[in-house]
């Protein structure tokens, strides 16, 4: 019992001593190729580095025996290239073994980095290039697999040195897997059943809520199936999938797709987290910060993509988007709604998954567990989706629950309205059977009441035929009469024996005019100036006629003495008749006076009208009743 007590501190120093003494020593560890060896992924020491700065380092430098000092052992299970600007030069130490397998397969599992050039030695101590890299044209590859192969011939015994030129505009995990052939079959083929898994959830996911959505039209389904979509899109950028399947000659769109997808990660979260938790209702100023975290996201993916493409590489924008979700989740959580619960929890392995890549990113390689930490963020996605179904099933079933509830309370609303309903039918039969009874008595009185109407309307209709002959008669001297006095004004107008007031009353506006010169000018009937066709049509102007054959249309006032006149119609009229009362007498002066016309127009109008008289004395002295109408038309008219 003592013995092992002491043995256990002497095991535990040894191990120490041991580990410190390698470090110290500081000497690249050499892989040695057993005949039963499957898969090495290389670590540590076994892996070494150079950083180039200035990118002018050739092969030959770098396996030369003066730069070979300067190659350090990496301090991190997972070295990365911490300085994007540099070129970093990797190299690794395999001792070969012919008695084992005879092919092997050098495997670089990070699918973002942009350029390998690996150069692997051969038999005459010279190197062979190998271009590889996402920035490459997919067929170039030695395997059609989604991460980058190198063939590893296993001929001779003895070590050699593989050198690896890598070059990336963002940080890559530079993981280096040593594996034979019938291994690596293995591995890829469980490797693609395992993102036909991933891939087919997303798919199943997205159709089932498509479904839904089709089918009761609530647009939380919709965001979560564009969400679930983006996430596969970002998911097959990162690994590799969609360049091997989806754009494999499009290397330049391969460079910044992951940060499209992302976008549309962060978009469609946001949509779905808006949307799925009633924050509009619930939170109106997370939802005015969910909608300006929106629109800032979007000017700065329209900046990237604009300006400079590289600038998707600061992934670290993501935690915006992701902690006004999950915040908004959580506040919502908060305040009752019990959907939130799994929305926070699919949130919460989200945000632990980004914050390990996160942190990673920003230099804590002690996080860094190889493959693990690698696919860490692809299972938080899975997980997060899963939840958030959840919460979808969860609002379902409580909008579900509230909707057996308002139905249960419809129910019993009714039950108690067809109680109620009874028993006013109850009380109105009563009352209708008593109405009816009174009713009943009142319709014999009322029936004897009528029989006395209809005996005085028959009376009141003889009446009223006999008023309504007299109002015909007296209707047809009226309008006999109004004819007469009609025409006994014109007649004195004629006549000029009327005064301004009486002639105002017979042309108060220029319709009357217009309707008598129209009278006057076609008192013989209509013929054409043109054609000398008989036929009119109503013309654009009030009481102008338009010619049915050449379409020449004629105002009233053409060919009159009214035509082309600067004055009103009625005050030319009115003039014609002060001129022709007095005999050309009254003067311009007297004639502005009442017309409230210049004194320089009613002497122009004025003289040509005295002129006219002049010209027709004859036909004025035996006008008889015609009057000074004979003034308006013209000669040739």
């Amino acid at each position: 019992m003592i013995k092992t007590n002491l043995n256990v501190p002497i095991k535990i120093l040894f191990a120490l001593l041991l580990i410190f003494g390698v470090r110290k020593a500081n000497a690249q560890k050499v892989f040695k190729i057993q005949t039963d060896f499957t898969q090495h992924i290389f670590a540590f020491t076994e892996i070494e580095y150079l950083e180039d700065v200035n990118k002018d380092f050739t092969i030959e430098q770098v396996s030369g025996n003066k730069f070979s000092k300067r190659f350090k052992g990496s301090e991190l299970s997972t070295p990365n290239n911490s300085h994007l600007q540099s070129v970093y030069w990797y190299r690794i130490k395999i001792r070969h073994n012919t008695a084992a397998d005879k092919n092997y397969i050098l495997e670089f599992f990070d699918q973002t980095i942009d350029d390998i050039t690996a150069y692997v030695p051969t038999d005459s101590g010279k190197y062979k290039t190998i271009k590889l890299g996402d920035k490459h044209v997919f067929k170039e590859r030695q395997l059609d697999h989604k991460n980058f192969e190198i063939l590893v011939n296993n001929e001779i015994n003895g070590d050699r040195v593989y050198y690896f030129r890598i070059m990336s505009s963002q940080t890559a995990d530079v993981i280096i897997v040593l594996r034979s052939v019938s291994f690596f079959i293995k591995y890829a083929l469980n490797e693609y059943f395992t993102f036909g898994i991933f891939y087919g959830m997303i798919l199943v996911f997205s159709f089932y809520n498509l479904m839904m959505f089709i089918a009761i039209r609530q647009r939380q389904y919709f965001y979560y199936v564009l969400y679930n979509l983006s996430i596969g899109f970002y998911e097959m950028s990162i690994d590799g999938i969609a360049y091997q399947y989806l754009w494999p000659n499009f290397p330049s769109w391969n460079q910044y797709a992951y940060g499209v997808a992302l976008f549309m990660v962060s978009i469609f979260a946001l949509l779905f987290t808006r949307k799925l938790l009633l924050v509009k209702t619930k939170a109106p100023k997370l939802y005015l910060l969910i909608n300006w975290t929106i629109g800032i996201r979007t000017v700065i993916f329209l900046i990237c993509l604009l300006f400079n493409r590289t600038w998707f590489n600061y992934k670290f924008i993501e935690v915006m988007p992701l902690m006004v979700a999950f915040c908004t989740g959580i506040y919502i959580f908060s305040k009752g709604y019990r959907p939130a619960r799994f929305f926070v929890l699919g949130y919460s392995f989200l945000f632990f998954g980004f914050t390990l890549k996160f942190l990673i990113s920003l230099g804590y390689s002690w996080l860094n567990f190889g493959i693990v930490s690698y696919y860490s963020l692809s299972f938080c996605f899975v997980l997060e989706m899963i939840f958030l179904a959840f919460a979808i099933g969860d609002k379902v079933r409580l909008l579900k629950k509230k909707k057996d509830k308002a139905r249960q309370k419809i129910i019993s609303q009714m039950m108690i309205n067809a109680k109620l309903k009874d028993t006013i039918n109850q009380e109105l039969e009563i009352l209708v059977k008593e109405r009816t009874h009174e009713l009943q008595e009142k319709s014999t009185i009322i029936a004897h009441q009528n029989e006395e109407l209809v005996r005085t309307n028959a009376i009141l209709q003889e009446q009223a035929e006999e008023i309504s002959q007299i109002n015909t008669f007296l209707e047809q001297d009226n309008i006999e009469l109004q004819t007469n006095v009609d025409k006994i004004s014109r007649a004195r107008i004629m006549s000029a024996e009327v005064d301004f007031d009486e002639f105002s009353k017979i042309y108060p506006d220029p319709e009357s005019c217009y309707k008598f010169l129209s009278e006057l000018k076609w008192a013989d009937g209509y013929s054409c100036r043109r054609c000398q066709n008989d036929h009119y049509f109503q013309g654009h102007l009030p009481y102008s006629r338009r010619c049915a054959k050449c379409s020449y249309e004629e105002s009233v006032t053409a060919n009159t003495v009214f035509q082309n006149t600067r004055i009103l119609i009625t005050k030319a009229f009115y003039m014609i008749f002060l001129i022709y009362s007095t005999k050309g007498k009254i003067s311009s002066h007297k004639l502005s006076e009442v017309l409230g016309i210049r004194q320089n127009t009613c002497w122009a109008y004025s003289s040509r009208i005295k002129r006219l008289m002049d010209d027709r004395k004859k036909e004025l002295r035996n006008a008889g009743e015609k009057g000074w109408s004979k003034l308006v038309l013209e000669q040739n008219g």
